[in-house]
């Protein structure tokens, strides 16, 4: 659902959407009215997909509340809060600090929020990048941005459309992977490598079971209470300054 919050990032009508996509805008999803076939919207579809954008149809009732009843025209779309990089820029921004690269990679972390929070402890903990999926991870919005309190004009955070892919490219590349979860080793015992990589899941279901297999090391925070789980960007806050002490 639409709120106040992310208002900020809504692009409302094929004009405003036709011209930041001309622009070279970065849209994180389009949405269209569902069944739709006008011409005008399916060429803004075709090029908000040549640009990776997520395309996604809603139905009418959909769109007017998103767009608090605003002349949609039958397409609106959420623009990024700060331009993508890619996986490569991350490694090569490590490379040109002469040091060895260290990565966080959210596993459909969708908490705006928590990505802004894990993005601010990323760039005070010295990652060179976060790796976010295209589908069900939140975007570079406005509350992102926000949460992150600025440091987001200084991470590099890339989009895939293959996470457990590019855990094997990174792999390639010589980083080890570490994935967080509760029932793996406690962080603490782990040897870390210098070439790194942290994978952090979901709020609710953790890591998804592909990733998991690709981790080279399950990492777990002990917990000591009643409650079985930490937040997410908490855990990462933990396990980055750990992984960053280490390394």
């Amino acid at each position: 659902m639409q709120n106040k919050e992310n208002q900020n990032d809504l692009l409302i009508g094929r004009n405003a959407v036709t011209e930041a996509l001309k622009a070279g805008r970065e849209i994180d999803t389009l949405f269209i009215t569902r069944g739709n076939s006008n011409p005008a919207l399916l060429r803004i579809v075709s090029m908000a997909k040549e640009k990776g954008a997520v395309i996604k149809e809603a139905d009418q009732k959909k769109l007017d509340y998103m767009c608090s009843g605003g002349n949609h025209q039958g397409v609106c779309a959420f623009v990024a809060s700060h331009e993508y990089s890619t996986v490569d820029d991350i490694l090569d921004y490590a490379r040109e600090k002469e040091e060895k690269p260290f990565v966080v990679i959210c596993d459909e972390i969708e908490d705006p929020h928590n990505l802004g929070a894990i993005i601010r402890t990323a760039e005070c903990a010295g990652a060179h990048g976060v790796i976010i999926p295209k589908r069900r991870s939140a975007a570079l919005s406005y509350a992102v941005g926000k949460t992150s309190a600025g440091a987001l004009e200084y991470m590099r955070v890339a989009r895939v459309s293959n996470l457990a892919q590019t855990i094997d490219e990174l792999k390639g590349k010589g980083l080890w992977v570490y994935g967080a979860d509760m029932d793996g080793d406690d962080y603490k015992s782990v040897d870390v490598a210098e070439s790194a990589a942290l994978v952090i899941g979901s709020e609710g279901k953790g890591l998804g079971k592909l990733v998991r297999q690709k981790c080279d090391v399950i990492v777990s925070l002990p917990m000591k209470g009643k409650i079985n789980s930490l937040n997410a960007s908490v855990a990462a806050g933990i396990l980055m300054y750990e992984i960053a002490s280490k390394r």
